[in-house]
């Protein structure tokens, strides 16, 4: 069966001499895995360079059932990404952010909800001029929604990472924010891409959020494993 949709490659592994396995996670299907014959040949259909991260693809895809491994009929870019694939600030961050995405949806069911918020995240990300120091932990934050552990948001002054609640009462565990913070991480979670800017954190604050953020998807997010990009994030952002 033909089925036409959108879809954001997370993951290539080199599959012969030219082919490839591109892992997609695609509107219609969730994640999906295709064989890509000769995608590394000069003259490729589909070639590899459509695939990296936080590429945007309209496809058209043949779609078996109880088929692990999926065919592509069709791909293009849409939109052509113009600034992600040529700046090293926003291509460290899609590399980063790829990977974490490849790490929560590896089990996810399609969501057209999820998907339109990356694909808006992606753009914006694309387009933006300035104040993108702050965009992966913000991003990393939105993304709880999807994934069914986003923070209730209150005032009191601890954050629990294991509960995933604001506290009034410090937790008898290390996996905690407190402040100040817990009010930078509440900040955070109410932010949107546009205000990034607004919230002015010093680089070993920046890293130190980001480091929880990081602990509180391991410890909601079954085998989140190590991410290997995430000192490259540490050396641009702090």
């Amino acid at each position: 069966m033909l089925v036409q949709t959108k879809g954001i490659p997370l993951k290539i592994t080199n599959y012969s001499e030219s082919s490839v396995v591109a892992q997609i996670y695609t509107e219609q299907l969730g994640l999906q895995s295709y064989l890509i014959n000769g995608a590394r040949k000069p003259k490729a259909k589909i070639h590899t360079n459509i695939l990296q991260p936080f590429h945007l693809l309209d496809l058209v895809v043949y779609n078996k059932e109880n088929n692990n491994l999926q065919r592509i009929k069709d791909a293009q870019q849409s939109p052509t990404l113009t600034s992600i694939p040529l700046d090293i600030v926003k291509s460290s961050l899609a590399m980063f952010l790829n990977e974490v995405l490849y790490k929560v949806l590896r089990h996810q069911h399609p969501d057209p909800h999820l998907y339109q918020f990356l694909e808006n995240a992606i753009i914006w990300l694309d387009e933006a001029k300035e104040g993108l120091a702050n965009y992966h932990l913000i991003f990393l934050l939105k993304l709880t929604h999807f994934l069914g552990f986003k923070p209730a948001i209150s005032k009191k002054p601890y954050f629990d990472l294991q509960e995933g609640q604001f506290t009034s009462i410090m937790p008898a565990h290390v996996q905690v924010l407190a402040e100040p913070y817990s009010s930078l991480f509440r900040d955070l979670l109410q932010e949107n891409f546009q205000d990034c800017n607004k919230i002015k954190l010093s680089k070993s604050d920046r890293a130190f959020i980001l480091q929880k953020v990081v602990d509180y998807y391991r410890l909601h997010t079954e085998n989140f494993g190590e991410l290997n990009s995430l000192y490259i994030l540490e050396e641009i952002f702090g």
